[in-house]
């Protein structure tokens, strides 16, 4: 029995301009207020699947791992490793979890997989029994990142997965470890970032949208982040997908949206717009 699973990960506050890139303020603010600060609170939440022999993760949120002059600077919410405790509401431990699928390797995507910050010791690796799927574009991107994309990344982490023998890297839209998972890739938000589909328990196609639609407001086409790499190039790419999940009947699942979880997305030929059913 195939059952899927939102589970709540640390959340940040960020910057509410760089979220939106060039879309002006009297916009943003009317989908996500700001603070005093003009930070917008988001989630960083992975998706659980369980297949029957399998525990199968969908990245792993900000988790708890940086020191705190960093932690006051990315606006981490929580001390804890919320993803840790909120995986024991579902009877499970780190190392119940047999993969953990990236999209890519961000800090806030990929962070929770280092336990959290002590003064005593560097971070270390969790999810002991766990492979860790990567896509190989975005990988060789990591190890040798832009400088304008290169403090959205975690050297020390780069270093544990490449020593844990337990990275897989994806080329293709298909590995035969995961075979109800079907992958897509995109450029736009980074090189190689991988999108999951899957089906849900009721056979219903479900993509993970990670950074290429954070959330609902980004389903709006010209909508993109100052974080994008490729703007131009994102917007394409979100057309496309939210295209083929349109077509499918599908939905889109969030992992940066605090409010909504996962919608379903319709399109309107006159307007050529899309937008949550």
């Amino acid at each position: 029995m195939k059952k899927l699973h939102a589970i709540s990960g640390n959340t940040q506050w960020l910057d509410g301009g760089s979220m939106f890139g060039n879309a002006p303020k009297a916009l943003w603010e009317k989908w996500i207020p700001a603070d005093e600060r003009n930070r917008i609170h988001l989630a960083t939440r992975a998706l659980l699947f369980q297949t029957g022999s399998k525990n199968i993760l969908f990245e792993a949120g900000i988790g708890a791992f940086f020191e705190p002059k960093l932690k006051e600077r990315y606006g981490v919410a929580e001390n804890e490793h919320m993803l840790l405790q909120n995986l024991g509401n579902f009877g499970l431990q780190e190392k119940d979890i047999n993969a953990v699928v990236l999209s890519h390797l961000h800090f806030d995507h990929a962070g929770g997989l280092l336990s959290a910050y002590t003064s005593e010791r560097a971070p270390h690796l969790l999810f002991p029994n766990a492979r860790y799927y990567v896509g190989k574009r975005h990988w060789e991107r990591a190890l040798n990142p832009h400088l304008r994309e290169r403090a959205s990344f975690i050297p020390l982490l780069h270093k544990l997965l490449g020593e844990s023998d337990r990275l897989m890297l994806i080329e293709d839209s298909f590995h035969e470890d995961l075979e109800d998972i079907r992958f897509h890739f995109s450029d736009g938000h980074t090189v190689g970032l991988m999108l999951s589909e899957i089906a849900d328990e009721n056979g219903d196609l479900v993509v993970f949208a990670s950074d290429l639609v954070p959330g609902v407001p980004w389903i709006h086409l010209p909508i993109t982040m100052g974080y994008d790499r490729y703007p131009e190039l994102l917007v394409d790419e979100k057309r496309k997908l939210l295209e083929y999940v349109s077509e499918k009947g599908g939905s889109l699942f969030f992992t940066h949206d605090l409010e909504t979880v996962k919608v379903q997305v319709a399109y309107d030929k006159a307007s050529d717009r899309y937008s949550n059913k």
